[in-house]
């Protein structure tokens, strides 16, 4: 007599093997170069932006050198302005009515007291675009220092995040789960 069963099984079931084979040709290892961020923050040092072409990020080079040159151009043009008021302002104690600022009348158009201010507003106006180029100049070489640091970070398949997917064979049922993987 010949008889047949059928074993119960879960659709989801998958095939567990015993051997755990790593592929070590697959892993790749490169070597940290602890030199390189401080080799990117002093080429941005010596020419602002040569330490972003040093990381391979050509595309913050022309935002650099756009902010360092705006803050020049601001700079240059709050000194022409002072120099302007105070040349005004000296004109009129040497007692010459023949300044910009003078107009045609007797009166003048703009008075004496408020060159004095002008010149006040255009000389913080200038201390305070240098101070921004100068800010724009140290986070060049900040950028520069930090993203050859961040070039360095490992990503590789040593250290991974993945869901995790196994078969319970106590309940009969698949367990679904998250595996922090670190291996040395």
């Amino acid at each position: 007599m010949f008889s047949y069963s059928q074993i119960e099984t879960d659709s989801t079931s998958i095939a567990i093997n015993d051997k755990v084979i790593i592929a070590t040709d697959s892993l790749v290892k490169t070597e940290i170069d602890p030199l390189r961020p401080a080799k990117a923050a002093f080429l941005s040092a010596v020419l602002p932006g040569l330490g972003q072409a040093y990381n391979k990020r050509y595309w913050k080079i022309p935002i650099v050198w756009g902010a360092i040159t705006g803050g020049i151009l601001v700079y240059d043009f709050n000194t022409r302005q002072l120099n302007r008021y105070r040349d005004a302002y000296k004109r009129r104690l040497a007692g010459f009515k023949d300044d910009e600022f003078y107009g045609d009348g007797s009166t003048p158009n703009i008075s004496t007291d408020a060159l004095v201010r002008a010149q006040t507003q255009a000389r913080r106006n200038k201390d305070l675009s240098l101070l921004v180029t100068f800010g724009f100049y140290a986070l060049n070489i900040l950028d520069a220092n930090i993203d050859a640091h961040l070039l360095q970070f490992n990503v590789d398949e040593n250290l991974s995040l993945s869901p995790h997917y196994q078969y319970n064979e106590l309940e009969n049922s698949s367990d679904l789960g998250l595996t922090l993987n670190f291996k040395f």
